[in-house]
């Protein structure tokens, strides 16, 4: 794990967190008290993590922003914006809600099947065998 020192200002683990292996703390990060942070996971500069936050593996965070208390983000999801309300629970790459998340996996799944009947249509529609 690395915990880059801020140029100016600081760089604060509060009490209770807990870092896993190969982390990497960007410069004038906060991470708030009882946070718990598994491995692989990168924390861009000037970025605040709640307190009580549990964060995934090779999960990342862009720069300068905020995550509220309570926060769960799954194993190698991006957060790419702040997490305003308290304990939402985040997944993907740009992350989403984790409800959101999985019904637009299930919808992923059946694109392939969803656009060979669309290209049917389309043909039927313009009158192509």
């Amino acid at each position: 794990t690395t915990i880059d020192r801020a140029t100016m200002g600081s760089t604060i683990i509060h009490t209770g967190v807990k870092l896993d292996n190969l982390i990497q703390v960007g410069h004038n990060v906060e991470i708030g008290a009882h946070t718990v942070i598994a491995a692989q996971a990168g924390i861009a500069g000037s970025t605040k993590i709640g307190k009580s936050c549990r964060i995934g593996g090779q999960a990342g965070f862009v720069g300068h922003v905020q995550i509220a208390d309570g926060t769960q983000v799954q194993a190698q999801s991006g957060i790419a914006s702040a997490v305003k309300e308290p304990n939402q629970y985040l997944f993907g790459s740009p992350a989403i809600g984790y409800k959101d998340f999985i019904r637009s996996y299930a919808v992923f799944k059946m694109l392939p099947a969803l656009y060979r009947k669309l290209q049917k249509l389309e043909k039927k529609l313009n009158g192509q065998p």
